[in-house]
């Protein structure tokens, strides 16, 4: 398994953990997401901050903290740097609504840190299960 590979799949462990200061190493400071659609999360999140204070922070925001919070790599492969990540992730809504996606992020690595992700998912569930009424 590559460095890059190895890294990334550090930043699922994290994600699956809870541990904010892994997941803010893994990510280089102007490191950016994208994620399709039209959610709270959609759109082109910039640096560091934005990713984890952001992105991630909003999508958590959609989570009810007291149900169980999940997500686990099914797939990992890439070349040079970059990786192509297939996962799943459960949970239940403040919605009161389950939650369970599979998803798919390309992700750029450089240095040792996350530049990039494109991650790709059925926006529709997502809406429906967290957000809509």
């Amino acid at each position: 398994m590559s460095t890059t590979q190895q890294l990334v799949l550090r930043y699922f462990t994290a994600l699956a953990e809870g541990d904010q200061q892994t997941i803010r190493d893994c990510w280089a400071e102007d490191g950016s997401v994208w994620y399709g659609g039209d959610l709270p999360i959609s759109g082109t999140w910039q640096g560091r901050d934005q990713v984890i204070d952001g992105f991630l922070a909003t999508a958590f925001a959609h989570l009810d903290p007291e149900q169980e919070i999940g997500v686990k790599v099914t797939n990992v492969f890439g070349e040079g740097e970059q990786v192509l990540v297939e996962w799943d992730s459960w949970a239940t809504g403040k919605t009161g609504r389950p939650y369970h996606e599979k998803n798919i992020g390309v992700f750029v690595v450089r240095d040792g840190k996350i530049v990039a992700m494109r991650e790709y998912a059925d926006t529709q569930h997502w809406e429906r299960a967290l957000v809509a009424p």
